[in-house]
C-alpha cells in the first residue's frame, strides 16, 4: 500500500509534536499523562532500575551496528536456522 497523506488531502500531516503543541495550546488533555498514572509507572521502573543497577547479568553483549552477538546465531544453529539478512 502506498499512502500519501498531501497527495489525498491537499496537505502535508502535521508532526507529532505540532500535535502535541497545539493540543497544549488549547488545553487538551487526551496525548498527555496524568501525575497519578506517572507517579503509578515509577512506582513500578524504579524498583526494576534498583535491581538492575545493584546486580550485573550476564548477557551477550555485541557491538552497534552488527548483526547481534555470536551466541544468537549458534542458537538458531542448533535448530539448524539462521537469521535472514537483508
Amino acid at each position: 500500500m502506498d499512502f500519501n497523506y498531501g497527495s489525498s488531502f491537499g496537505e502535508r500531516s502535521p508532526s507529532a509534536y505540532e500535535t502535541l503543541l497545539l493540543d497544549a495550546i488549547v488545553g487538551d488533555p487526551t496525548l498527555y499523562t496524568r501525575q497519578d498514572m506517572v507517579e503509578a509507572s515509577w512506582s513500578v521502573v524504579e524498583p526494576i532500575q534498583n535491581v538492575g543497577a545493584r546486580i550485573s547479568p550476564t548477557f551477550p553483549n555485541y557491538s552497534a551496528g552488527s548483526w547481534g552477538p555470536a551466541a544468537a546465531d549458534n542458537m538458531l544453529a542448533r535448530r539448524g536456522h539462521v537469521w535472514r539478512k537483508p
